[in-house]
């Protein structure tokens, strides 16, 4: 990108409040010709709204929006569209059941026939090297392969402005470099991209440069390829960030968690099925478990929680005692906690308090339930411990789960299981939506409660959150787990191959120069 390339985007101004929150507070920044832009932010920083300004999903309260120096009312996604604006979204809109070329057709303005649509569609592909087959049904693609679609849907309008909004959370990193590709490559054609994304590494090596939103105000815009991960967070966050403590000399103890050919049954046709997994955690031990979504890591914490029961009951051993056909409440007697992915619903109960949410999970293990009667004393006492040693921003424990904000309301969720102590913990995205800082907090919780001698699961689409916390790392793909891996010996091309679903020893599979991967027939 050269510096005197124009102006193609330039907000100046852009306020947004909506009942109790001021999302966007005079905010100006612009974008060039050519230019990856990053816009940077914590959960809540005012990101989402102001994108979404810009693709006409919303209109600002004040300030002005120019479009290659006009000021302009987008005034919804279809104007955004004619002005040569595309966005692809984090969560696909794609139908499960229709082609390629039929979900393609449905997200475009124009009316072309079948044989116009696909033509242009390979003409896209392949001018930017992406592999599709236009009649593939969706449901058979991989979350790579669905994310190709979105971005073709995108191109086919010929934009000179693409928004991606967090395109590489679900990617292996052998796809996130072919991404990049792309992308650079329209970069070299002049198109500018406002790129969205946690991931300050990927942030370094592919922006000419950073805008960081904090509270709703701008308070940088900068170089990120002469800044660290490090500087770049805790400008997101306005402090300084903690390092994880690690006691190097650390042993692990006996086995606590002992899973051995776990197999579970696919819930509907597009599930995915657990196929006879088999791994062990020691005391003291952070196994990690990486995979692209969707590849059954849902189905495994289901089972080792006890919401999904193993076909016998060796499947699954807590401390030597068979717990596979023990359901959830008999697991957490004997001492396993678990955190499952999705907050509101599965979790927490967004209508109860905190404190009855507290007794949903720690009654037994801490005496919140007497001769059927709820203490509810010693609720809202363990309630507040939770509260303050997680800083979980809320009123107290009386506050409802559903009042709380998405990163707070993961907080208290993993300050709940964690100050249990139990004996094996498994955890599913534990800093999902939280800001680095919380982050950083959570994961120095984890560390220590696996040194004092739990056994810790954490799976995760985090990459670098697994290689920061885990001892030994297994992947999973299609419901299999590969076999375990040194996370201070493995390499991310092995990580990525295994969550791309290869599978072998390194003599069978070869990674040549460039990244190409080469499998014997």
């Amino acid at each position: 990108m050269s510096i005197d390339a124009p102006v193609r985007l330039a907000l100046k101004g852009i306020t947004k409040r909506f009942p109790g929150v001021l999302a966007n507070d005079d905010v100006s920044f612009s974008v060039r010709a050519g230019e990856i832009h990053a816009l940077l932010g914590e959960n809540g920083a005012g990101k989402s709204t102001l994108v979404k300004m810009i693709y006409g999903i919303m209109q600002p309260d004040a300030g002005t929006i120019a479009w290659n120096g006009e000021i302009v009312t987008i005034a919804n996604p279809k104007a955004a569209r004619r002005l040569g604006i595309g966005m692809v979204f984090q969560h696909f809109s794609l139908f499960d059941a229709m082609t390629v070329l039929e979900n393609i057709a449905l997200g475009l303005d124009a009316k072309l026939t079948q044989r116009e649509l696909e033509a242009k569609v390979r003409a896209v592909m392949s001018q930017y090297g992406l592999v599709l087959d236009p009649h593939r049904v969706v449901a058979t693609l991989s979350v790579g392969e669905r994310q190709r679609i979105e971005i073709v849907r995108a191109l086919l309008l010929d934009p000179q402005l693409l928004i991606m909004d967090e395109p590489t959370s679900v990617l292996t990193p052998q796809e996130v470099e072919a991404l990049f590709a792309v992308l650079r490559r329209l970069s070299a054609e002049g198109r500018s991209i406002l790129y969205i994304s946690h991931k300050l590494h990927e942030i370094r090596a592919l922006c000419h440069t950073a805008t960081i939103l904090r509270g709703g105000k701008l308070v940088a815009t900068l170089d990120p390829r002469v800044e660290t991960p490090r500087s770049m967070a805790e400008k997101m966050i306005g402090a300084s960030l903690k390092d994880i403590s690690k006691d190097p000399n650390r042993r692990f103890g006996k086995e606590r968690l002992l899973v051995s050919g776990l197999t579970t049954l696919a819930e509907d046709e597009f599930g995915v099925a657990i196929d006879s997994a088999s791994f062990a955690v020691r005391a003291g031990e952070i196994l990690g478990i990486a995979g692209v979504a969707g590849n059954g890591q849902n189905a495994l914490l289901d089972a080792l929680s006890g919401e999904i029961l193993g076909t016998h009951g060796d499947a699954v051993r807590l401390d030597g005692t068979p717990i596979g056909l023990m359901g959830t409440t008999a697991r957490r007697r004997l001492g396993l906690c678990a955190v499952p992915e999705e907050r509101n619903g599965h979790a927490a109960v967004g209508d109860f308090s905190l404190s009855d949410n507290s007794v949903l999970t720690a009654r037994d293990r801490l005496k919140m339930v007497l001769a059927g009667l709820i203490n509810s004393g010693a609720a809202k006492t363990y309630t507040g411990k939770v509260i303050a040693q997680f800083a979980v921003k809320a009123l107290g424990p009386h506050s409802t789960a559903g009042s709380l904000s998405g990163g707070n309301l993961q907080k208290y969720i993993m300050g709940r299981e964690i100050l249990q102590n139990p004996s094996v913990l498994v955890v599913s995205q534990p800093t999902w939506g939280v800001d680095a800082g919380a982050a950083a907090a959570i994961h120095q919780a984890l560390v220590d409660l696996a040194a004092a001698g739990s056994a810790i699961v954490v799976i995760s689409q985090d990459l670098d959150e697994l290689l920061a916390l885990s001892d030994t790392l297994l992947v999973i793909n299609g419901g299999r787990l590969s076999k375990p891996l040194d996370v201070g010996a493995v390499s991310i091309e092995e990580i990525g191959l295994l969550m791309g679903g290869v599978h072998g020893t390194e003599d069978e599979v070869h990674i040549a120069p460039g990244g190409q991967i080469a499998v014997p027939a």
